[in-house]
């Protein structure tokens, strides 16, 4: 039996709510497992518990809109439940799961076991199916089907949609049921054995590289496929400058075409991975400090929708393999907010308010989910953030069963300190 949490009053805190314009310092109040109230002076009921949280941001539970949870098939890299836990670590109370298990999310079966398992999780899971059976990229997945188990839209994950007849039909069942699709924008023959960005770095380390015009034509061919059936496109993890013009003409033209960015992405430059090695690989791969200035002008011009983390858990004994072998991918949810709050809202790319809506109403809004906001009768999700708190990256000590991130060790500033899950607290600073 699911027993009802008890009230608990945020006093004193910045409410930052996007979503409905609010931006003042109040109390708010979560009882049976909603948001109550939010007023400047709150008498709570008796049995509350009362938190001050004097200089930290109230926000609605940050959303991430990617992420890779190993859920079915590789539980030594993360599972629903540890990367939930995870998730509440850094402050996120919903995510959205891409479908690179085994089985791959292609079947109703898998959409049902994901969300059984999400149940008691420590976030709320919405997974997004494979595109194609198997992610082969040979035949559509049961749309109908999948949409019926739970799914919120489709992606073949980190490999692309390279058929232009099943890209426009995926598009065309997008406008009719008006589910977004999420694909990984690259075209293999222009980027196939390249294992970093193709530059000058990659030639003096003698690794072959991948040539961010990989990227933006794919982008460019899928949004000329948006522009003839009006299906809905959403750019997974942009890294590129050009594919950040492309992505900002359509916008203009009045296409429904959304995209995000990754805090790797605008935090992280190819020269890194002098430093990192594979603990800095990933695709798409880190850039030049070109496109990442590009990343945040299109971030701070709205070009750029979203911040989501591409949360991707590797074993140790996968990423010490020799770099063209290693897996690409880094963790992304533990330290989201470290990077946003030192990244972009410190120098004043974005101010707080504008980070906090790329992080909750925004990817809510393009998942479809109901989240993202502090409504009177809204669920619970809550975060709350110390944006001045100074910490230190323990990969050692994440929620995450995995460890493979560039930033253990750096210092940054800014860190979820109370996650709370509809009225139940998931997450407190210096408790596990």
């Amino acid at each position: 039996m699911t027993t009802t949490p008890a009230p608990i009053l945020l006093q004193n805190g910045r409410i930052l709510d996007p979503a409905n314009g609010v931006d003042k310092t109040a109390d708010l109040l979560i009882q049976d497992g909603v948001i109550h109230s939010i007023s400047s002076s709150i008498d709570p009921p008796s049995d509350t518990e009362i938190i001050d949280v004097s200089d930290c941001l109230v926000a609605p539970g940050l959303v991430d809109m990617h992420v890779h949870f190993r859920d079915p098939g590789f539980p030594e890299k993360e599972t629903i439940e540890s990367g939930s836990r995870a998730a509440a670590a850094g402050g996120f109370t919903s995510v959205a799961c891409l479908p690179n298990t085994d089985p791959v999310c292609d079947s109703a079966a898998v959409v049902k076991d994901i969300l059984k398992k999400a149940e008691r999780a420590d976030a709320r899971v919405y997974p997004i199916a494979a595109a194609t059976v198997g992610m082969q990229g040979q035949a559509l997945t049961d749309i109908d089907g999948l949409l019926a188990a739970g799914a919120i839209g489709f992606s073949d994950d980190g490999l692309p949609i390279e058929s232009d007849k099943l890209m426009r039909d995926l598009l065309v069942r997008s406008k009719a049921s008006g589910f977004a699709i999420y694909p990984h924008s690259e075209v293999f023959d222009l980027t196939r054995g390249g294992a970093m960005h193709d530059g000058a770095v990659s030639r003096a380390l003698g690794i072959p590289g991948m040539p961010a015009e990989g990227e933006t034509q794919m982008v460019e061919r899928d949004i000329g496929l948006v522009r003839e059936t009006g299906g809905r496109l959403h750019v997974l993890h942009v890294s590129a400058r050009r594919t950040v013009e492309v992505i900002r003409a359509a916008k203009a033209e009045g296409l429904p075409v959304t995209c995000e960015a990754c805090p790797h992405h605008f935090t992280l430059t190819e020269e890194d991975i002098r430093v990192y090695g594979t603990a800095a690989k990933m695709s798409p791969p880190l850039r030049t400090a070109d496109d990442v200035e590009a990343i945040i002008e299109g971030l701070a011009d709205g070009t750029i929708d979203a911040i989501a983390t591409d949360h991707a858990p590797h074993t140790d004994e996968e990423k010490l393999r020799s770099f063209a072998e290693a897996p690409n991918g880094i963790l992304g949810l533990e330290t989201a907010v470290g990077s946003v709050f030192d990244e972009l809202v410190e120098p004043g790319a974005l101010s707080a308010a504008d980070a906090i809506r790329k992080l909750t109403i925004e990817p809510a809004r393009i998942l479809g989910i109901d989240a993202g906001t502090l409504s009177i009768g809204a669920a619970a999700d809550v975060t709350v953030i110390d944006p001045d708190m100074e910490w230190q990256v323990d990969a050692h000590a994440f929620a995450s069963k995995s460890r493979n991130t560039p930033f253990h060790g750096w210092t940054m500033n800014g860190r979820a300190v109370l996650t709370v899950l509809g009225g139940r607290v998931t997450y407190r600073t210096g408790e596990r």
